[in-house]
């Protein structure tokens, strides 16, 4: 969700959410996808289908744009039509078939669905083979920034001490759009059914980007406030970071280092950190410390 770069209208508070989010989603979507390769057969290659012909042939080099566009746009529809449309669906059927359920009470019971939908929904992932080496992957990632962010060397000892929870994780942004919208539905209401539906999809850019900009305040504070109001997110992350083993640990410092400069990060904040050489630290004879 890194928007430091964006300039113009992109990295207004709100827009810029909304960007952050399609470009988190891309990023996930070709990420996970890279790392399918590698456990793909090397000894079988794969015959391009008649289809993947016909794209290459219509769109050439832009072909794998194309189909990641597809697969994030179909990833949106079937997002909304599980947690925002089935939800209100499930209330609006209550509504009309239980007795006692009022129209004020339909909001309650759609956000009531949606966290149930959405927590079964992390439930039964995390129990495919895949996604428990993504969860400790994403475990690994936190514990990374956490040590980083608490003044400390990037090493396998450092990380493997620190907290696999975090305030920024994306995790703790989707429970913010949920508990967001259920506020946003108590006060905006419609008897016409078709409106219902029409005016949740609206508002998504609007619940996604105040939500981004509630997990960027969460960030940057620390008080009885954002303690609060992180700590759904963080309950959510014990299902969607587990604890990594260390060889993923340093898969992760390796990432960190790939994209950060951590050393300067820490140097910045008056922490001296050694160079390294040849993957240890190593500092001369005149600083105290020798090879």
């Amino acid at each position: 969700f890194n928007t430091s770069k964006r300039k113009g209208i992109t990295s207004l508070p709100l827009i810029r959410g909304v960007i952050a989010f399609v470009d988190s989603m891309v990023l996930g979507i070709k990420s996970l996808t890279y790392s399918a390769s590698f456990f793909e057969d090397e000894d079988y290659e794969e015959q391009p289908s008649k289809f993947d012909e016909f794209l290459e042939k219509k769109f050439g080099e832009k072909a794998e744009n194309f189909i990641m566009g597809v697969v994030v746009a179909i990833s949106v529809v079937i997002s909304v039509a599980l947690f925002m449309m089935l939800p209100l669906a499930i209330a609006d059927l209550l509504k009309k078939h239980v007795g006692g359920v009022t129209e004020t009470m339909v909001p309650a019971i759609e956000g009531l669905a949606k966290i149930f939908i959405f927590l079964v929904y992390l439930l039964l992932i995390s129990q495919m083979k895949d996604i428990k080496r993504t969860f400790m992957y994403h475990g690994a990632e936190h514990k990374c920034i956490n040590c980083l962010e608490t003044g400390n060397e990037l090493t396998v000892d450092n990380v493997r001490a620190a907290s696999r929870y975090h305030k920024r994780c994306g995790t703790s942004f989707l429970f913010f759009v949920i508990f967001i919208s259920i506020i946003f539905f108590i006060f905006i209401r419609t008897d016409n059914v078709a409106m219902r539906y029409l005016i949740r999809i609206a508002l998504i850019p609007v619940i996604a980007g105040i939500s981004y900009e509630c997990i960027r305040f969460a960030g940057v504070r620390d008080n009885i406030i954002v303690t609060i109001i992180s700590a759904p997110g963080k309950f959510i992350q014990k299902i969607t970071t587990k604890e990594p083993t260390d060889d993923m640990i340093e898969v992760g410092i390796a990432a960190v280092e790939a994209v950060f400069d951590w050393r300067e990060y820490l140097r910045g904040n008056g922490i001296y950190v050694p160079e390294p050489v040849n993957d240890k630290y190593v500092l001369d004879e005149e600083d105290g410390y020798y090879e």
